[in-house]
């Protein structure tokens, strides 16, 4: 998997040295460490302790009293490519022209004015996978990015390509079926995914082949992405709700033997040992809907729970705007009430959804070497009345809680470009 490792560009650059000082330092990947210190370097953390020394001239942000956290992450959202209010303008979803549009992109419509992403600081959101809809059998291109700070969206890119996004069960067979085209049923579905994996081996080995002898191939942007997932590249990211949709994602994956995370999971606990026995992941949600379809019925928060406990590995979505993304934070704080684990839950909003995209060197937790997307919190995060109060990205502060005016205040478009 690619992931950028390049430093911020110069609109993005950040405080040479900041420190957040003095507060309840969770970096989620270690210990707590009370009245500790992040001390962040041109962009990345330096250090994180109880001791660490802050060299003279550092930008300080006492967080006595607070909580000081990595930024979340949404592992499944649609922010800028989904805009707010927008109607059909603003609307890049989904490419239902064809149920195959594995070359498709989505960091090609994503637009970093959507206020979804103003939304995400307010939740202390720094980073998110935008992926596409799940109206194709097999949709396109996620991207990993950060949510504020660019004066385009490559400027916020992680990584371009993190995954591929593909659905099961009702919305394309809906889709495709209303037009009386395949796939109209789950078993064309299947047969779409199936047959585009076939050929994506076929033309894996023409292109190699004609590398051998020297010879000009032809290239399929289709065919080269889904090589990519046959190639470990990328992740599969399966849009899937009931439990016999995700046996067909476990068929699938096993025939072809791509990394496969499932999304959504809505009935993921009645196989759950499955998945914890091939250590497949599921980004569970979002929790705050109704049961607004057959293939909801079973949807209850409880049931991340009963994931976890079984030992899959979790993370938590919004797909946003089916629930406002600042609404993430929230969701861990009512399946912990539900009887998921602290712990786990800090794990589901940082560290998690990081591993399952191959970000974890740069995002997810509070490390030396990672970026420097901190949060401080007024209190435990997972308390419906804490708020965040500072973010920072790339040790920029993009956000801040002005108590007096009671209010938030994003770094707006002149102050982050300013060099």
């Amino acid at each position: 998997m690619t992931t950028s490792t390049s430093s911020p560009s110069p609109a993005q650059r950040p405080d040479r040295t900041v420190a957040i000082t003095g507060g309840y330092v969770v970096p989620v990947s270690g210990p707590p460490v009370e009245g500790g210190t992040v001390h962040v370097v041109d962009g990345r953390i330096a250090a994180v302790g109880a001791d660490v020394e802050v060299p003279e001239g550092t930008r300080v942000i006492d967080a006595t009293g607070r909580w000081v956290l990595p930024g979340f992450i949404d592992g499944h959202a649609h922010v800028g490519l989904h805009e707010e209010g927008e109607g059909t303008a603003g609307n890049d979803t989904n490419e239902m022209v064809t149920p195959n549009t594995a070359g498709v992109r989505a960091v090609d419509a994503v637009n970093i004015e959507d206020e979804g992403f103003r939304d995400a600081l307010v939740g202390g959101i720094t980073a998110v996978v935008v992926k596409p809809g799940s109206g194709n059998p097999i949709g396109g291109q996620s991207v990993a990015m950060k949510t504020w700070g660019g004066r385009t969206v490559d400027e916020q890119v992680i990584s371009a390509s993190v995954s591929v996004k593909s659905a099961l069960g009702e919305n394309p067979k809906r889709v495709y079926g209303e037009r009386k085209q395949l796939p109209s049923t789950r078993l064309g579905t299947a047969l779409v995914i199936r047959e585009a994996f076939t050929k994506a081996r076929h033309y894996a080995a023409a292109r190699a082949a004609a590398a051998t002898k020297g010879e000009p191939f032809a290239a399929d942007l289709a065919l080269e992405t889904l090589a990519r997932v046959l190639d470990g590249e990328l992740v599969w990211d399966q849009h899937t709700h009931r439990h016999d949709d995700i046996a067909t994602a476990l068929r699938l994956a096993d025939e072809f033997g791509y990394r496969l995370v499932v999304n959504h999971g809505t009935e993921a606990h009645k196989i759950a040992d499955v998945l914890a026995e091939r250590d497949v992941p599921v980004i569970f949600g979002p929790m705050f809907t109704s049961r607004s379809k057959v293939e909801l019925r079973d949807r209850a928060i409880e049931n991340l729970a009963a994931i976890a406990a079984a030992g899959v590995r979790v993370a938590i979505t919004t797909d946003h705007p089916v629930v406002p993304i600042n609404f993430l934070v929230h969701q861990a704080t009512l399946a912990v009430k539900e009887g998921l684990p602290r712990q786990t839950a800090l794990e589901a909003l940082t560290t998690n959804p990081a591993s399952f995209f191959g970000l974890d060197g740069r995002v997810g937790a509070l490390e030396p070497g990672r970026d420097g997307d901190v949060v401080v919190w007024s209190g435990d995060p997972l308390d419906v009345h804490a708020r965040a109060e500072h973010v920072l990205i790339d040790g920029r502060t993009v956000y801040t809680w002005d108590e007096a005016a009671h209010r938030g205040r994003v770094v707006e478009r002149a102050e982050r470009f300013a060099r």
